[in-house]
């Protein structure tokens, strides 16, 4: 039987997101906790990451998982074998998360215990752009059979972001996915944004997203 919590998330009625937002990250330094947003289109192999990113942290780092979609709760079952902390998310039909919605996450996952939480957040490159969840830090996970032309497709989600993960490069030549020119439309959007090629499949570039997630971890939590 699983020992995961669903949690019924309600949207926040309050307008001021962004103050909400500020606060939450106010509390997480407080409470020496990272909060890291992850978000990408469905199937762009999110689980896949996540996994790999607790294989490679988990001895480190004492992890929490906020699994949140629409419905269903096959995320969290799956991230729940890795051993972390690991909660699922119901949005009731909304298909992002506020700062509201994450803190009520945060309060039944129970961060006294925790270094980094991981948000996978609802799988859309729009609404969950728009949303400040209060994390510490934007990731997003674009996969080459998306095409390199998505940051022009969706600017937003490529300007908030502080780290992009393109997933599934070893696919590569079959989709005919241009990596420099991916780089560049990226780049013109978000000159600060960290670009990391990986293969969530065979563990390739892992290592390195891994190595900027326990940096950015580190320097929050002390």
């Amino acid at each position: 039987m699983s020992e995961f919590k669903v949690i019924e998330v309600k949207q926040s009625v309050m307008e001021n997101n962004d103050r909400k937002a500020a606060q939450l990250r106010e509390k997480l330094k407080t409470d020496k906790t990272f909060l890291l947003n992850l978000m990408s289109s469905p199937g762009s192999g999110k689980t896949t990451t996540l996994r790999r990113t607790i294989e490679a942290l988990k001895n480190e780092l004492r992890i929490g998982i906020m699994e949140a979609d629409i419905d269903s709760d096959v995320d969290a079952a799956t991230i729940e074998k890795t051993g972390v902390k690991v909660i699922q998310l119901h949005t009731g039909g909304m298909c992002h998360l506020d700062a509201h919605m994450t803190r009520q996450g945060l309060e039944n996952l129970g961060t006294e215990d925790v270094d980094l939480v991981i948000l996978e957040n609802i799988g859309n490159l729009v609404c969950p752009a728009e949303f400040d969840t209060g994390a510490v830090k934007n990731a997003m996970i674009l996969s080459v059979p998306e095409g390199h032309d998505k940051p022009l497709k969706y600017p937003l989600m490529f300007t908030i972001c502080d780290v992009l993960l393109i997933n599934k490069i070893d696919v590569m030549n079959v989709f005919d996915f241009d990596l420099e020119k991916c780089k560049e439309y990226v780049w013109r959007l978000n000159p600060s944004m960290k670009v990391i090629p990986i293969c969530a499949k065979t563990g390739e570039g892992v290592q390195e997203w891994a190595d900027w997630l326990r940096e950015q971890t580190l320097n929050w939590i002390r």
